[in-house]
């Protein structure tokens, strides 16, 4: 979900800020929330990679199972 946020920035940087998302092809928002989340990444990682390995398919010599293997790993 998005939220509003009304951050104080120097008005020497705001310009250059400006410029160089559009140089980009980033909104200003986007720009700094993904200049925020590389300063700090998301607590235990993406849902995907927390539970990668934690369980253990049996029969994999099953077609439809090396078929999703060629298609998605």
């Amino acid at each position: 979900m998005k939220v509003k946020l009304t951050v104080t920035i120097d008005e020497d940087v705001v310009p250059r800020a400006k410029r160089y998302a559009r140089a980009e092809g980033l909104s200003l928002s986007r720009l700094i929330e993904r200049s925020l989340l590389e300063l700090a990444p998301p607590e235990g990682g993406s849902f995907s990679s927390r539970w990668r390995g934690r369980f253990r398919v049996e029969g994999r010599r099953d077609p439809r199972h090396e078929a999703l293997v060629r298609k998605y790993l």
